[in-house]
C-alpha cells in the first residue's frame, strides 16, 4: 500500500457511494420486515382469538379448540422468534468506518513481530478486528456514523532497551489528519468530534512515557475534539484525560491465555499464597524528580521479600501465566502509570488482583463488577498487604472468586478475532454507541 494507492482509493469512493447506499437501504429493510411479520400475524391470531370466545360457550366444536389451541402455539412460536437477541440492537445499529490508510501509517510496522502482541497492542488488534466484522463495519463512509483513523504509534520498539518509543506519535497522527482531511469531507465537517483514535501506551493521547512531561505537552490540540480509546484513566483530573475518552484494557493476547489454561483448570490447585513478578527497584533512581512506581514496589520488596507466602521475583520469566494461574492473589501495583496488563492476566487466569494504584479508572464498569472481583489496596497501605491479604482469605475469598470465574468476566477484556460479543471490543462498541450524539450522520437526520 502506499500514497498514490491512497489518493486513487479515495477518488473511486466518491462513485461507490450510491451503490453503498442502496445496499444499506436493502439491508434496512431486511432488518424490519421481521418485525412488520411478527405484528401482523399477531393482529390476525388476537383478532381470530377474540372471535372466538365471544361465540357461545356450546358453539364450540373440537374443531374450534383445536383451531385455537393451534393459533395459541403459533403465537408463542412468533413471541419467541421476536425475542431472539440481535446483538445490532444493542449497538443501535451504528456503523464505523474504518480509513484505508497508507502502509506507513500502520501495517509497515508489523515487520516487528511484538507490534501485534505487546502490551500496546490493543491499537493493532481493534483495527484488525474492525476490517473483519461487516456488521458493525461499513465501506460507505456516507453512511457511518463514526470513523476509525488507524495509525500505530507503539511499535517504534527502541533499540536500547526493547521498550517503544512514542516520539514520532504526534507527528505520525497529525499527519494522518492531514492527509484524511484534504482527501475526504468528513473530518472536517465535524471537526473531527466522529472520529476514533487508539492511544494504548501510559499516559493515553499526552503520547509521553513520563507523567510530568506527558502533563507538560498534555493532549495534541488536533486531537481535542476526538474520541480516544486508552488504556490510562484515573478519577481525578488530569491533563491527559481531557478528551472524550473510553478506557480499554491493555493488550493480553487470547491465544496466549488458552494456551495456559489447558495446563490447569481455573479452579485448579493454587499453592501459591501472593504473586508477583516484575520490575522492583532495590535503589529506586530519581527521574525528573519522580520514583517508578511511587516506591510502591520497592517497598513490597522490602517488606515482603522474605515472607514464605509472598513468591516475589525480579527477573523475567517467559512462561509467568503459569505462575499466576497457580496463584491466589496477584499483586497489580502501578508502574510509571497506574495501569498495567497484570489486571487482565490475573482475571483471565483466575488469580484475584490486588490493585495498587491510588485512583485508577478502570475499563468496562458496567460489565466488569470490579468491587466484587478484586481487591483494591491503597499505595500508603503496601505495609499491611500481609495482614489485609490473610484476612480476606479467611472470610470472602470464596465469594470472591466465584464471582472472578465467570466466564463473562473474563471475556470483557479480551480482544478476540473475530470479534464476539462480550468482549473488549464489544464493550468498546457499546461505549461508542452511548456517544451517537457525536455522530453527524445521526444529528444530520435529526435535524431533517
Amino acid at each position: 500500500m502506499n500514497t498514490k494507492g491512497f489518493y486513487v482509493r479515495m477518488r473511486l469512493l466518491q462513485n461507490n457511494t450510491r451503490h453503498y447506499r442502496n445496499a444499506d437501504k436493502s439491508n434496512f429493510c431486511s432488518r424490519y420486515f421481521k418485525w412488520i411479520l411478527w405484528f401482523s400475524l399477531s393482529f390476525y391470531f388476537f383478532s381470530s382469538f377474540l372471535i372466538t370466545n365471544n361465540k357461545p360457550t356450546n358453539s364450540i366444536s373440537r374443531n374450534t379448540v383445536s383451531k385455537t389451541k393451534h393459533s395459541r402455539a403459533l403465537i408463542e412460536e412468533l413471541s419467541l422468534l421476536k425475542s431472539t437477541h440481535n446483538p445490532q440492537d444493542t449497538l443501535k445499529g451504528m456503523k464505523v468506518y474504518v480509513y484505508d490508510l497508507p502502509s506507513k501509517y500502520n501495517t509497515d510496522w508489523l515487520s516487528n513481530e511484538r507490534c501485534s502482541s505487546h502490551l500496546f497492542a490493543s491499537e493493532v488488534a481493534i483495527h484488525k478486528i474492525l476490517m473483519n466484522n461487516n456488521d458493525i463495519r461499513t465501506l460507505d463512509p456516507w453512511e457511518a456514523d463514526f470513523f476509525f483513523v488507524p495509525v500505530y504509534v507503539s511499535c517504534n520498539f527502541s533499540t536500547v532497551n526493547g521498550f517503544p518509543a512514542i516520539g514520532h506519535a504526534r507527528s505520525l497522527i497529525s499527519s494522518a489528519i492531514q492527509l484524511i482531511s484534504s482527501e475526504l469531507p468528513f473530518w472536517n465537517r465535524s471537526s473531527g468530534s466522529d472520529h476514533v483514535f487508539v492511544a494504548s501506551h501510559d499516559f493515553g493521547s499526552c503520547f509521553h512515557t513520563l507523567e510530568d512531561v506527558a502533563v507538560a505537552d498534555g493532549v495534541p490540540e488536533v486531537l481535542k475534539n476526538s474520541i480516544i480509546l486508552q488504556t490510562f484513566g484515573v478519577k481525578y483530573k488530569h491533563p491527559c484525560q481531557e478528551v472524550e475518552n473510553v478506557v480499554i484494557p491493555p493488550y493480553v493476547s487470547p491465544e496466549s491465555v488458552r494456551t495456559t489454561l489447558k495446563m490447569s483448570p481455573l479452579n485448579g490447585r493454587r499453592d501459591i499464597f501472593v504473586f508477583f513478578r516484575g520490575k522492583m527497584e532495590l535503589h529506586p533512581k530519581n527521574v525528573s524528580g519522580r520514583f517508578y512506581s511511587k516506591q510502591v514496589r520497592t517497598e513490597i520488596w522490602r517488606k515482603y521479600g522474605n515472607d514464605r507466602r509472598f513468591y516475589l521475583q525480579r527477573q523475567r520469566f517467559a512462561g509467568y501465566q503459569s505462575e499466576i494461574l497457580r496463584s491466589t492473589f496477584c499483586l497489580c501495583p502501578l508502574g510509571w502509570a497506574p495501569w498495567s496488563p497484570r489486571i487482565v492476566e490475573s482475571i483471565v487466569l483466575g488469580c484475584v488482583p490486588v490493585i495498587i494504584a491510588d485512583g485508577i479508572r478502570l475499563p468496562f464498569p458496567s460489565s466488569v463488577p470490579w468491587a466484587e472481583i478484586s481487591l483494591t489496596v491503597t499505595e500508603k497501605d503496601v505495609a499491611r498487604l500481609g495482614d489485609i491479604l490473610g484476612d480476606v482469605a479467611a472470610t470472602n475469598l470464596t465469594s470472591i472468586q466465584r464471582n472472578l470465574w465467570d466466564p463473562d468476566v473474563r471475556k470483557a477484556l479480551l480482544f478476540n478475532d473475530p470479534m464476539v460479543e462480550g468482549d473488549a471490543t464489544w464493550q468498546i462498541m457499546v461505549a461508542l454507541s452511548e456517544k451517537l450524539d457525536r455522530s453527524h450522520k445521526k444529528s444530520s437526520v435529526f435535524d431533517q
